[in-house]
């Protein structure tokens, strides 16, 4: 990328240019609260009625009672019934189950987010095994591709290569710097910015500017979670940062540490260290390095034909019926990881991996499979999903105060992680626990990266917490309904 532009520094840091709160203090929020305990919502105080409906933060739809449409003016404005949030959200399962594509569901749950955050939310985290592929892995893939298309309402500000020079005053962000994509160029509907791609000194130079806005405006333990860069951008950028910001990448550094968890889980049901495995990868893009390089530090911590199979190819069926059973012939039990994205693009589908294995495979994949039948028996593929890793990752360094991420974090989430397989999931051949159990996961894993940050000494809220996963829990977020003056 070249060497960092001289005319952008980024020495002079603000802790709070914004004017924005920060810290774990304000994690907790208007969720202080118990559930039962009134409180006044800052929107009232300046509106009521529609715009009070029309504020995602604050709207309950037909949850508002009877003497809070009459205290916010809402009199009228809603049908009589008063239905509660739980009625609300059973109403709303049964109506996106009437979709039978899952793109109309990811847009019925924007739409959701857009007028009722908490119940948006609930949802989401009552039913998060059902869900998770449609806000998530792989639907959101296709909305992605779309986005121009199912575009409906802003949501933070956009920040292009016309903004240069003027970055820290529109934060938070999505970062355009042009597009190769010719059907996307001659697209009349295209909402990005129509030019080719920057790259070389005028990339270089955008990043940095952003690199030091968000440090500047928000300070120095602000957290930037990089998403979906190209290869060669998304390693030259953890390295550059890595030792002056709070930088994390989902798709190098989550992404292992979600296959890591699964390898150490499978230790259990394997009967060998991580160093008695010989790894094979399909694929040498950002997944399959990152992963390769956090099993290498797991193995140098623990003490090299392949007894595991790694496919980040993004390449679909390339674990082709002659590798499989080669694999299966040469191990007892072979563990597979087909991790490419959407499940069209699989390296294997899950019925494949069991049948050509008769049964005794472990498998993971990227995006999830169907349950199995196969010789009588019932096969429950795991989800080898980093959704497992980066919300604890992410809730273990802001709640320590962090100032770095280092490899040594993700091996904690990593080990949290595997340590919550139980018995019963290994009986049904699952290296993962549950995704029905997501928060729970999710403490243990911040508590877990929480700890390894005050143990190397980069953590800045001080004093460390008794109980980090208590801690953990208290700061997460509460989408039931509040009860308004």
């Amino acid at each position: 990328m070249g060497s960092t532009p001289a005319e952008v520094p980024c020495d002079v840091v603000s802790e709070n240019r914004s004017g924005l709160g920060g810290g774990i203090s304000d994690v907790y929020g208007e969720d202080l609260a118990t559930l039962d305990q009134l409180v006044t919502p800052w929107v009232s105080s300046v509106a009521s009625g529609y715009s009070l409906m029309r504020d995602p933060r604050y709207n309950k739809g037909l949850a508002f009672t009877d003497k809070e449409r009459d205290a916010h003016y809402l009199t009228g404005l809603l049908p009589p019934v008063v239905l509660s949030q739980e009625v609300q959200e059973r109403k709303l399962m049964h109506n996106l189950r009437q979709y039978t594509v899952p793109l109309q569901r990811y847009m019925a749950l924007m739409d959701l987010q857009e007028r009722n955050e908490r119940l948006f939310y609930k949802l989401l985290i009552d039913n998060v095994e059902e869900l998770l592929p449609v806000v998530y892995t792989p639907t959101v893939g296709e909305a992605c591709q779309k986005y121009g298309s199912i575009f409906r309402k802003p949501q933070g500000l956009y920040i292009s290569l016309k903004e240069k020079g003027k970055i820290l005053e529109c934060l938070p962000i999505t970062i355009d710097v042009g597009t190769n994509n010719e059907k996307l160029l001659n697209d009349e509907f295209y909402i990005g910015l129509k030019q080719r791609r920057a790259t070389g000194q005028e990339y270089a130079e955008f990043l940095h500017e952003f690199m030091c806005a968000v440090k500047q405006n928000y300070g120095e333990k602000v957290l930037v979670q990089f998403e979906d860069f190209a290869n060669h951008n998304a390693f030259d950028l953890l390295s550059k940062y890595s030792t002056s910001h709070l930088v994390f990448n989902d798709d190098i550094q989550g992404t292992a540490s979600v296959v890591l968890a699964g390898l150490i889980a499978a230790q259990k049901v394997l009967g060998k260290s991580l160093a008695d495995h010989t790894f094979l990868f399909l694929g040498a893009g950002e997944a399959g390095t990152g992963i390769a390089e956090l099993i290498a530090l797991k193995i140098s911590k623990e003490a090299i034909k392949p007894t595991v199979l790694i496919g980040t190819s993004g390449v679909g069926q390339t674990f082709t019926q002659e590798v499989v059973e080669a694999m299966a012939t040469n191990n007892e039990t072979p563990l597979i990881l087909a991790l490419s994205n959407p499940t069209s693009q699989a390296e294997c589908t899950a019925e494949q991996a069991y049948t050509w294995t008769k049964g005794r495979a472990i498998f993971g994949s990227g995006s999830p499979f169907d349950p199995v039948e196969y010789d009588g028996k019932t096969y429950f593929p795991g989800q080898a999903n980093n959704c497992y890793i980066f919300p604890g990752l992410g809730l273990g360094l802001i709640m320590s105060g962090a100032i770095r991420v280092r490899d040594d974090m993700l091996l904690a989430a990593s080990e949290a992680l595997a340590a919550q397989v139980t018995e019963e999931n290994f009986a049904n051949g699952l290296i993962y626990p549950p995704f029905s159990n997501i928060r729970e996961i999710s403490a243990n894993i911040a508590a877990s990266v929480a700890a390894k940050t005050y143990e190397l000494g980069l953590a800045s809220n001080l004093p460390r917490p008794k109980d980090l996963v208590k801690f953990a829990e208290s700061c997460m977020y509460s989408p039931v309904y509040r009860n308004y003056r």
